[in-house]
């Protein structure tokens, strides 16, 4: 399990205050308005900040951290990666887990038969699919369906699945 999540992405300044725009890496922006403290990853090193203000602006977020009061010092920011602790994370309901978790997870059907490694989480609106690749290279995108996905164990990395009819098919065609 990942202990640091990657929540965003310094991409500009907003203004002369040292206020810093960021892509936010979540599916809930809001998120970003309960947070005290965030760690920077810049230029190889981590600087924890306290978070001052925070506030969205159409699809990204404003941040003002303490002892960045200048646009000098919030250019010097550009790029910066965001993160924060599993601990400052929002507790998930059950279910749910963050991708970052999931990315890496053997994925097996139920008779054991290993299917590959979640290479991504595609986030459709719907439902997610896991993008899993098996050694070959091959691809298989399953839906992250209650139907289809069985077993979640995070803590072991595995995941038990059933396949949709057609599914195994096409993915062991040649």
């Amino acid at each position: 399990m990942l202990e640091k999540f990657i929540i965003g992405k310094i991409i500009n300044t907003h203004g002369v205050k040292g206020e810093l725009k960021i892509a936010p890496e979540t599916d809930d922006i809001e998120r970003f308005n309960k947070l005290k403290k965030v760690q920077l990853l810049h230029k190889g090193t981590v600087i924890e900040y306290k978070i001052t203000s925070s506030r969205n602006m159409n699809k990204h977020v404003l941040l003002t951290l303490e002892g960045v009061d200048t646009l000098d010092k919030a250019e010097g920011l550009k790029g910066a990666l965001l993160q924060i602790l599993r601990a400052d994370s929002v507790k998930l309901s059950k279910d749910t887990f963050f991708i970052g978790d999931l990315i890496g997870c053997e994925v097996f059907e139920m008779d054991g038969n290993r299917l590959g490694a979640i290479r991504d989480v595609i986030e459709t609106g719907s439902n997610d699919v896991y993008d899993v690749v098996d050694e070959k290279g091959r691809s298989i995108l399953i839906p992250a369906l209650k139907s289809v996905v069985k077993e979640v164990d995070i803590e072991n990395a595995k995941i038990k699945v059933e396949l949709l009819a057609g599914l195994k098919e096409i993915y062991y065609e040649d």
